[in-house]
């Protein structure tokens, strides 16, 4: 069996999306990459996170092909296969339709930088991308999926913003590790349940100065972060 520590990361990931409450039923998917041998690992489409094994792990090339696993792929798979493809550093990505980061997707409305628990993990608003178009959506509707982030992040940097809101749709997210994915929703949705709390208080309210944004993000990220231990 191919990729058995990848397939077993993966799987727990998955597994975690229910213990982080970030999903229902099975309205949630994580993936895995080993880049070495150009291998991702994905959650099978429409199995209960309760009965997901490594064994039950879909293994795929970077096309998008199945090569190894009895079960289909996730029917967002094609998303994944474009977002590896286009940010080769990253090594896991997580898709919910976790409840306050979708409200702000369906709203196709961005994710405002309000305060420092926010500007601690993501550099600035949490982008949305464009509704997808009619041929788009009558096409290969999850690669356009892709393709459209892609496209929302030609001058964004995936390093410093780990998430993105498909319009109308729901949040991506990814990092370093399908852990580090699955991290990476849990505070966004979380920053976004702040978010829309707080713009229920103070609908005016501006975003956080961009200095503060820049002190809290580098602190924690990059070749000067000092938080934690070493």
């Amino acid at each position: 069996m191919l990729l058995q520590k990848l397939r077993k990361d993966v799987c727990e990931a998955n597994r975690d999306l229910e213990r982080h409450h970030l999903v229902l039923f099975t309205w949630g998917n994580v993936s895995g990459i080993d880049r070495d041998q150009g291998f991702i690992v994905i959650k099978p489409s429409g199995v209960p996170y309760d009965e997901l094994t490594p064994e039950k792990m879909v293994v795929m090339d970077l096309r998008g092909t199945v090569t190894e696993g009895s079960l289909k792929p996730s029917s967002d798979a094609p998303t994944h296969v474009v977002l590896y493809n286009v940010f080769p550093a990253i090594g896991g990505i997580t898709h919910t339709h976790s409840p306050h980061a979708t409200m702000f997707a369906q709203a196709c409305r961005p994710i405002p930088c309000l305060g420092t628990t926010h500007a601690d993990h993501f550099r600035g608003e949490i982008p949305v991308t464009r509704t997808l178009r009619k041929p788009e959506v009558e096409g290969h509707y999850e690669r356009a999926t892709g393709l459209v982030i892609a496209e929302r992040f030609a001058r964004l940097d995936s390093a410093d913003m780990a998430a993105v809101l498909v319009a109308n749709h729901g949040p991506f997210t990814w990092g370093d590790t399908p852990a580090a994915s699955v991290i990476n929703s849990v505070v966004l949705e979380e920053v976004a349940r702040m978010a829309a709390g707080t713009l229920q208080l103070a609908p005016a309210v501006d975003a956080l100065p961009g200095m503060l944004q820049d002190r809290h993000f580098l602190r924690k990220h990059g070749p000067a972060a000092y938080y934690g231990q070493k």
